[in-house]
């Protein structure tokens, strides 16, 4: 099967990215009554270790990793492949191939590979050097420091317009719809330079595609209706390129990229840019007003605004199990032997909880002093545009909470309605109020 049509099945890198979520116990994944700390099951599990066997739902033996070091060595350990093509996850099998597989290890065979030689794809988030380095270095140079502090002025302008917006029409309004979705989306909008206009399209096949009780015949509509409308605007940037990222792709990349690699590095692009800060900003937003002790330490005293993006970042982990490696032979981690074939699931909640990392680890502290978290990854594949989601985040939450001294929440915090059906976490909507 060649790596173009593994991409489109159910089985593709994209894909298997809700896949781990549906085969694991709902006690991992679903968070409890503190919509802030990881999910009961994980909790459970604290007393087994950093690296510790987990049996997913269908049959198959895996390891979960909560340890911050531990973690933090799978991610940099190139003997743990992202590529979801060549090195099928657990997430990805069916009962009986689980137990093909268990037969073929008693047997002392090696795991069998997917027989793909090459990658046409630009799937690069599930992708190992050197094409993850290739794809990757193309986009580098976009979201350097610098640049992405050239944005703040308009970042500044965007939120400050949603404010008075929200005003303008009354003292409530759901947060998420009226500010913490549409900064990123405007952002990331305007940087691969999508219309705007088109968001409600994007951002409905997005939910589809990472919502996990979606069905895979839903799931493969949505993927194609994403497909086609970021095709439709490779088509238009070729013919009439402009000052945006998009445009630099495939004009500028040498040599030049494929219809395929542009379209999949532009959904990647486009999804990561807009879900992840939204939902950062709106469970961001909840944890200081239900933390009212830090939240009166962060007006008192301002400049605590950086402290304080990289503590929800670490508190809040909304990348919650996702992130799976798959051993290419055996290594031992945290002193537990990893067999060759082996997945990995790192539990990023927990693993930035790690109390032999973190002091008080369960505990908001916008004080914290500034230490290493997983919340962007780490390794070659560390989020690559965490400076920008920084930037969001800081003027998003200084502009809100001083242009709305009084923000309070509309309903009771029980009430508001969690994104436990997501591969990112977060809230559907967050009511609030300012009279």
């Amino acid at each position: 099967m060649s790596a173009t049509s593994e991409q489109t099945s159910n089985e593709s890198p994209a894909g298997s990215v809700t896949a781990m979520t549906r085969v694991l116990p709902a006690d991992m994944t679903e968070r409890g009554k503190c919509p802030f700390d990881p999910a009961p099951g994980l909790e459970r599990r604290r007393g087994d270790g950093p690296v510790q066997p987990l049996t997913l739902l269908n049959g198959a033996r895996a390891v979960l990793v909560s340890g911050f070091e531990e973690a933090r060595a799978v991610l940099a350990d190139p003997r743990f492949s992202s590529d979801r093509v060549r090195h099928r996850d657990a997430s990805q099998l069916q009962p009986h191939e689980v137990a093909e597989m268990a037969a073929a290890a008693e047997r002392g065979e090696a795991p069998a590979g997917t027989g793909v030689e090459s990658r046409t794809d630009g799937m690069f988030v599930f992708m190992d050097p050197p094409e993850h380095t290739r794809l990757r270095r193309l986009l580098t140079g976009q979201f350097t420091v610098r640049r992405m502090k050239a944005l703040e002025a308009r970042l500044t302008e965007i939120a400050v317009e949603h404010i008075e917006a929200m005003q303008a029409r009354g003292t409530e309004a759901d947060l998420v719809a009226a500010y913490a979705l549409p900064i990123p989306s405007l952002m990331i909008c305007e940087l691969l330079g999508v219309d705007y206009a088109d968001r409600e399209e994007f951002q409905a096949n997005t939910a589809i595609a990472l919502n996990i009780n979606s069905g895979d015949e839903e799931r493969a509509r949505a993927g194609a209706a994403l497909y086609g409308f970021i095709q439709r605007l490779v088509n238009e940037k070729r013919e009439n390129p402009t000052d945006d990222l998009l445009s630099g792709l495939v004009h500028d990349s040498d040599p030049p990229l494929t219809d395929a690699q542009l379209v999949d590095m532009a959904l990647v692009l486009l999804g990561a840019g807009h879900e992840t800060t939204a939902n950062m900003l709106g469970l961001g937003t909840l944890a200081l007003l239900e933390n009212p002790d830090q939240l009166a330490a962060l007006r008192a005293d301002p400049t605590l605004i950086d402290n304080t993006v990289e503590e929800l970042l670490r508190y809040l982990s909304i990348v919650q199990l996702g992130v799976t490696r798959v051993a290419t032979e055996d290594v031992t981690v945290g002193g537990v032997d990893i067999p060759a074939g082996t997945t990995v699931v790192i539990a990023m909640p927990e693993s930035n909880r790690d109390p032999r990392q973190f002091r008080d680890a369960d505990r908001l502290d916008v004080h914290r002093h500034r230490t290493p978290h997983l919340a962007f990854g780490h390794g070659v594949h560390q989020c690559l545009g965490q400076q920008l989601a920084r930037i969001e985040m800081r003027i998003g939450f200084s502009e809100l909470l001083t242009r709305l001294p009084n923000l309070r929440l509309a309903v009771p915090a029980a009430e508001v309605p969690l994104r436990n059906d997501m591969q990112i976490f977060g809230v559907h909507a967050l009511p609030v109020t300012w009279a």
